[in-house]
C-alpha cells in the first residue's frame, strides 16, 4: 500500500512538472495540448456512437432472428468507411475545392494530411486529429440508414451501396457545408457552396441527419415493406438493449456536438449543455405525447424522443442559447412523434426503425430551427436567426435543407435502383422468414437450451 502511495505521488509530480513545462513554453502550447486531447476523446465518443451504441439501439429494436445482421452492418460500415475515408473520402470531403461542389484527390491516401495544424479547419490541433474526428462522422451517417432497411437487405449489395452512397452523397454534401480551402497566394478561403451561401450547421443537421434520413426513406421505398408488415411484425425483441444503446448515444453525442467546437473552450461547453437540455426536453415531450394519445408513456417512446432531441439540436448546438435548445428539443419531441405515429401509418411506407421519422424529420426541424434561434451572442462566428432580427438566415436554412433533401433522395434512390437491377437488394421470402442472422451469416445470437 505504501509503495502504491509513493508511486502515485511520483506520478503526480511528473505530471505536474510536465504541465509546468508546457505553461512555461507559452499559453498557445498548452492550448494545443488541451484541444488535441479533447478532440481525440470526442472522436472516440463518436465512434462509440456507432459501435456499440447504435448497434445495440437498432439491434434491440429488431426481431431476435435479425440482431446479428444489424451488429454486422454497424461493424462493416466502420471498417469500410474508415478505409474509404483514408483512401479518398477525406480528400473529396475536405480537400482543395472543385467548383464549390467537391474536393479533388490532392489528399488521396492522406497525402499532405500530417501532424501539423491546418488552419483552415482547426489551428490548434494536428490535421490528422481533425481528419479522424470527421472520419467518425462519415462512419455513423450511413449507419443511420440501416434503420430503414433492417431485416430485409442482402449483405453484399448492402456493402456496395454503403461505399457508393458515402462517395456520391455524403462526401459532396459534407464539402458543401463544411469545407474551406485557401489557395496558394490567396488570403481568404474558398468554401463549399452552402457554406458560402451562409448556411449554419454546427455538427451535422444537414450533413448527417437530413442526408441519412432522406436516404433511409429512399431505401424503404425501393425495398418495399417487410413480409407481414404492419400486422404480423413482432415488437422489439430486447428493449433493454435499445435503452442501453440510447443511453450510450446520449453520452456519445457530447463528443459529436461539443467536439465540433474543435477546442476545449467556452463554445464546447455551450454545445455540451444545449445538447443535454434539448435531449431531455424531447424525451419529456414524447412521453407526454404517448400519455395523451396512448394513455400511458412507454420506454420505447421516451428513448425515441431523447434521440430525436439529440438529432434536432445537432446543427444548432453551437449557435443557440438554452432557451433555443429547450424549444428545439421540445419541438422535435412533438414533430417526430407525429411523423412516426401518424404520418408513417398514413402513407404506408415501412421505415423499420424510424430512421426517416427521427433523423430525417428531426434533422430538418433542427436545421430550419437554427435559422430561428441562432444568435451571435453565443457564437460570433455564426449569425443571428429570425428571432434575433435576421429573417434572411431563416430562408437560408430552409433552402440549404431543401437542397440537401432533394440531392440525397434522388441520388440514393437511383443508386438503390441500379444496385437492385444489377445484384438484387432484397433477400428471398424464405430467407426473410428464417432471419438474416442464419441466412446471411450462418450464426445465431441466442442459444436455446431445452
Amino acid at each position: 500500500m505504501r509503495r502504491m502511495f509513493k508511486f502515485t505521488v511520483v506520478l503526480l509530480a511528473l505530471v505536474g512538472s510536465v504541465s509546468m513545462a508546457w505553461a512555461e513554453d507559452g499559453a498557445a502550447t498548452t492550448q494545443v495540448a488541451g484541444d488535441t486531447a479533447w478532440v481525440l476523446i470526442c472522436a472516440a465518443l463518436v465512434l462509440f456512437m456507432t459501435i456499440p451504441a447504435l448497434a445495440l439501439f437498432y439491434g434491440g429494436l429488431v426481431r431476435r432472428k435479425n440482431i446479428l445482421s444489424v451488429l454486422m452492418h454497424c461493424f462493416m460500415i466502420t471498417c469500410l468507411i474508415t478505409v474509404q475515408w483514408v483512401l479518398f473520402g477525406y480528400s473529396l470531403s475536405f480537400g482543395p475545392d472543385v467548383k464549390h461542389f467537391i474536393g479533388n484527390l490532392a489528399w488521396w491516401g492522406l497525402n499532405g494530411v500530417g501532424l501539423d495544424a491546418y488552419a483552415d479547419y482547426a489551428a490548434t490541433i494536428p490535421h490528422q486529429a481533425f481528419m479522424v474526428f470527421q472520419c467518425m462522422f462519415a462512419i455513423i451517417t450511413p449507419a443511420l440508414i440501416i434503420g430503414a432497411f433492417a431485416e430485409r437487405m442482402r449483405f453484399l449489395p448492402f456493402c456496395v451501396f454503403i461505399v457508393l452512397w458515402s462517395t456520391l452523397v455524403y462526401d459532396p454534401v459534407c464539402h458543401w457545408v463544411w469545407s474551406a480551402y485557401t489557395p496558394a497566394g490567396a488570403t481568404t478561403p474558398v468554401f463549399g457552396f452552402l457554406r458560402a451561401m451562409g448556411a449554419l450547421d454546427f455538427a451535422g443537421g444537414t450533413v448527417v441527419h437530413v442526408n441519412a434520413g432522406v436516404a433511409a426513406l429512399a431505401a424503404a421505398l425501393v425495398l418495399g415493406k417487410r413480409r407481414g408488415y404492419p400486422h404480423a411484425i413482432s415488437p422489439p425483441h430486447n428493449l433493454p438493449f435499445a435503452v442501453m444503446g440510447a443511453g450510450m448515444l446520449w453520452v456519445g453525442w457530447f463528443g459529436f456536438n461539443a467536439g465540433s467546437a474543435l477546442a476545449a473552450n467556452r463554445l464546447a461547453v455551450g454545445a455540451f449543455v444545449t445538447t443535454h437540455v434539448a435531449a431531455a426536453a424531447a424525451g419529456l415531450l414524447w412521453a407526454l405525447m404517448d400519455l395523451i394519445f396512448n394513455k400511458r408513456p412507454t420506454v420505447l417512446g421516451i428513448i425515441s424522443g431523447a434521440v430525436a432531441g439529440l438529432v434536432a439540436i445537432t446543427p444548432a448546438a453551437g449557435f443557440v442559447d438554452l432557451t433555443g435548445a429547450l424549444l428545439i428539443g421540445a419541438g422535435s419531441g412533438v414533430i417526430c412523434y407525429f411523423s412516426v405515429a401518424f404520418v408513417k401509418a398514413k402513407l404506408g411506407y415501412d421505415d423499420a426503425l424510424d430512421a426517416f421519422g427521427i433523423h430525417g424529420v428531426g434533422g430538418a426541424w433542427g436545421a430550419i430551427a437554427t435559422g430561428l434561434f441562432a444568435t451571435t451572442a453565443v457564437n460570433p462566428a455564426g449569425a443571428n436567426g429570425l428571432f434575433h432580427g435576421n429573417p434572411k438566415q431563416f430562408g437560408i436554412q430552409i433552402l440549404a435543407t431543401l437542397i440537401t433533401l432533394v440531392y440525397s433522395f434522388v441520388v440514393s434512390y437511383v443508386l438503390l435502383k441500379v444496385i437492385d437491377r444489377v445484384m438484387g437488394l432484397r433477400v428471398t421470402e424464405q430467407a426473410e422468414r428464417i432471419g438474416l442472422d442464419l441466412t446471411e451469416h450462418r450464426e445465431a445470437a441466442y442459444t436455446v437450451i431445452d
